[in-house]
């Protein structure tokens, strides 16, 4: 006799549902950014896409609107503070609120892999203001109307970097490293009002923009070591975040998960 099948219980759909939320999803014109969209969206959140590549965040947008859904995309410098709090007023204007601020947007892929010391002050400092003050930039911007709600959900992008001490882009690791202390601090600056803050630590992921800038071979010696030996895509990491961005997480904070298929294990 086949066992029956009890139906799921809506209060547990309910901890893992992102319908009608509104996501921030910074970087989300293009690579990983465009995959975080696109499935928000799927699963039923209004979705922001900001990116300083403008068209690629309305392109990103336009696509997940032909799929029946709702988004806009637009263009966003995170390093300018005038340009991030035009972003937040867009969504609320679109959206009535902001639920979920996904920290995505960096500066890395354009950054050649050589030697710290050859690391030009200028370049060192583009870096920081992109992957540190762009994101405290966005962080600031969304807290008002979270704060107002009483609730609400910050996801910042690391890396498995920071774990692994990866040399050659000293300027990028340092940033991301950042990006958990300030997931941290902030957490506990945010937890009173009963928005989550935390982060994770994507591995080297077979992104458009990742395969763009590196070669076959260092690509290859990424997945070297990996309990889960395969390269790492895009839609891996998706599930964490999401997860980050919904009830089912609503006691953590400060966390940092690392997703890198089990080479990097703290």
């Amino acid at each position: 006799m086949a066992t029956q099948v009890k139906p799921i219980s809506q209060a547990a759909m309910d901890r893992f549902d992102l319908r009608g939320r509104a996501v921030i999803i910074t970087g989300g014109g293009k690579g990983i950014g465009k995959v975080y969209a696109r499935e928000f969206a799927r699963a039923g959140a209004r979705v922001l896409a900001a990116d300083i590549d403008g068209e690629g965040a309305e392109a990103v947008a336009r696509e997940i609107v032909a799929e029946g859904y709702e988004a806009v995309g637009m263009r966003v410098d995170i390093a300018d503070p005038a340009a991030v709090e035009a972003m937040a007023k867009s969504a609320l204007e679109h959206f009535g609120t902001v639920d979920i601020l996904v920290n995505n947007a960096s500066l890395m892929s354009v950054l050649p892999r050589r030697d710290w010391m050859e690391i030009p002050v200028e370049e060192w400092d583009r870096v920081m203001e992109v992957n540190l003050r762009g994101m405290f930039l966005c962080c600031r911007a969304v807290a008002p109307t979270m704060k107002d709600r009483g609730r609400g959900k910050i996801v910042n992008i690391s890396s498995s970097r920071v774990w692994e001490g990866t040399p050659l882009r000293l300027h990028y690791t340092t940033s991301k490293a950042g990006v958990v202390g300030l997931t941290r601090a902030l957490a506990r600056e945010l937890g009173r009002h009963n928005i989550n803050v935390n982060a994770i630590t994507p591995g080297a992921t077979m992104s458009e923009t990742q395969v763009a800038s590196s070669s076959g071979n260092y690509l290859a010696t990424r997945v070297g070591g990996r309990a889960i030996e395969r390269p790492q895509i895009p839609e891996d990491l998706v599930g964490a975040v999401m997860f980050l961005s919904t009830q089912a997480s609503d006691f953590m904070t400060g966390q940092t998960i690392n997703v890198d298929g089990g080479k990097a294990m703290h």
